[in-house]
């Protein structure tokens, strides 16, 4: 275990896409756990998108000098209570360092299944894939035959939604993508039926293109002009689950979506956004569907792993400019090793 550890802590708020004079990288001695917790040494963490929304002066967002919070995974390595013992791996949200005291009631005990590594935790069987399963089944309510309509369906909530939606019958999927070749990938490896980069037109056209005879949900991650391009095209009492607005993240002077306010009644639409942490006890649910789909070969990973938690505000960064594919993990380098 090393002899000292490493935070990443928030120095300046952002105006626009954050860079690496935002953050800092702290050193300190370990941190000994008080009598009722455990030390855990980080081997997985989590970048997500709703990390560039708490980096602004929000409630509850980021404080400035202190380490940042998130989703990790790691092993204990030094426990004071009978609740915990060493050598256990455990799911936490104090992340974004390479170690970390936690008390029992903040860890979750990760089940093992067969064949499923330690990254889906984070990824399809984590927050990534219970928002997507949680936006399908109790948002959209999603019923077999509907067509969506995903936007950023690169991604790691994007892929999983278009994995998931097939496996619940979906009829036509179509996702939007930041480039061509990503547009590709969710035609040739992820099972969406049409894809377009957003960069080529008005959203409108392309979804008009991709899905001339309408739609019946939109899975939005984005805002802005596509999720008015999904309003005009949805049919009679289609669905818009709201996840992100990956959009406005950077662009805190972007103007609010443009659309016929008038479809919502006369379509009968309804748009809902959600939390998923309000739907934490779908997570045993998530495993039942997903676990068995990995295990055939059925569901894939989608994952875009970088390695070092020196890297980890790079691996941030390359989020949120579009540089993955799936969901985005950083992992420990004896982690690289051990896996082979």
């Amino acid at each position: 275990m090393n002899e000292t550890a490493l935070t990443v802590h928030q120095t300046a708020r952002p105006h626009g896409f954050p860079t690496t004079e935002h953050f800092a990288f702290v050193e300190s001695a370990l941190p000994e756990p008080p009598a009722g917790s455990a030390l855990v040494e980080n081997l997985y963490w989590s970048v997500d998108p709703y990390h560039r929304e708490m980096m602004d002066d929000v409630p509850d967002g980021f404080a400035l000098g202190a380490p940042l919070e998130g989703r990790a995974i790691g092993r204990i390595t030094a426990s004071r209570t009978p609740r915990l013992a060493e050598g256990e791996i455990v799911f936490h949200r104090r992340g974004w360092r390479t170690h970390a005291v936690v008390a029992p009631e903040e860890i979750r005990r990760l089940p093992r299944f067969d064949g499923v590594p330690l990254t889906a935790y984070l990824s399809i069987l984590g927050g990534t894939g219970l928002t997507a399963y949680v936006g399908l089944t109790r948002i959209a309510r999603l019923q077999e035959g509907e067509d969506l309509f995903v936007s950023a369906a690169a991604g790691g909530v994007g892929t999983a939604t278009g994995r998931f939606a097939r496996l619940l019958g979906a009829g036509r999927l179509v996702g939007s993508a930041g480039s061509a070749a990503k547009a590709d990938h969710l035609t040739r490896e992820v099972g969406y039926d049409a894809a377009f980069d957003y960069h080529e037109g008005p959203p409108a056209e392309l979804l008009r293109k991709a899905a001339p005879d309408g739609i019946d949900v939109f899975v939005d991650n984005v805002g802005g002009p596509q999720l008015a391009a999904a309003i005009g095209e949805l049919r009679e009492f289609g669905r818009v689950v709201r996840i992100g607005t990956i959009s406005q993240y950077n662009d805190p002077d972007a103007s609010p979506p443009r659309f016929n306010y008038a479809d919502i009644v006369e379509k009968s639409l309804r748009m809902e956004g959600f939390l998923v942490s309000n739907y934490r006890d779908v997570q045993d649910e998530l495993y039942d569907f997903a676990v068995p789909h990995l295990q055939s070969g059925r569901l894939a990973l989608d994952e875009t792993l970088v390695d070092g938690f020196e890297h980890i505000v790079d691996a941030f960064l390359l989020m949120l400019h579009g540089g993955n594919t799936g969901k985005i993990i950083v992992r420990d380098r004896a982690e690289v090793s051990a896996v082979g």
